[in-house]
């Protein structure tokens, strides 16, 4: 059950954070930063930055036990 509080919060922070470098047009260098064009939406996503952020706040809920 951590884990997946951990993805939720790990998506939520790298939404936040690629849409802000995104829209600037940066690609955030080692973060990655892609668009993808969904239906008529543009989402910005980076992988390195979830997978960094799941296993931050996975770190997190486990020292909270």
């Amino acid at each position: 059950m951590d884990m997946l509080k951990a993805m939720a919060f790990g998506a939520l922070v790298t939404g936040c954070i690629a849409v802000v470098i995104g829209t600037q047009g940066s690609a955030g260098g080692q973060l990655a930063i892609h668009a993808v064009d969904v239906a008529d939406y543009r989402v910005y996503w980076s992988w390195p930055m979830f997978l960094a952020g799941t296993g931050l706040f996975w770190g997190l809920l486990l020292l909270q036990r």
